[in-house]
């Protein structure tokens, strides 16, 4: 039996991002057939409820961990709309599937909101830090790495 693992779902071809595109990663798709994982499709997003497409998000201030201590944020890059309930909502659903699935490994996308494991946008900079998702998993004891941490296939 294949081992389970989360993957961003933007990462696997479907149309989950912010714009309503996909992000399909032929390293990901091979790396996971390799290591002969069972990869379980997430959007925290969606599982938050929000719309695809949707309006694009950043960090005001801080990241995922700031998030989960209170003292970051996030929301809406055109409107300043305070994002940061939906995306820890999405998160904790996130984390319930995978709990449910077994799951005891994450592959996320960088420098989403969500996702992001090394980097993510706040403002309009690219900066070191972890999405909301990430930062939640990651406190749970799931291991998380992201498409840039995979060696090139081939």
């Amino acid at each position: 039996m294949r081992e389970p693992i989360l993957v961003s779902a933007c990462l696997l071809g479907l149309r989950t991002r912010y714009d309503g595109t996909t992000k399909r990663n032929a390293t990901v798709l091979a790396w996971l057939e390799q290591q002969q994982l069972l990869p379980i499709p997430v959007c925290p997003e969606q599982l938050a409820g929000l719309p695809t497409p949707r309006e694009q998000t950043r960090f005001a201030s801080g990241d995922g961990q700031a998030v989960l201590t209170g003292t970051g944020a996030v929301e809406a890059v055109a409107t300043g709309q305070p994002m940061t309930e939906r995306f820890l909502h999405g998160a904790r659903e996130t984390l319930r599937i995978a709990r449910l699935t077994g799951c005891r490994c994450a592959l996320l996308k960088e420098r989403s909101p969500s996702c992001g494991v090394h980097q993510i946008h706040r403002g309009m900079e690219m900066v070191t830090g972890v999405g909301v998702t990430a930062a939640l998993l990651i406190a749970a004891g799931i291991a998380v790495q992201s498409e840039t941490d995979l060696p090139p296939a081939g």
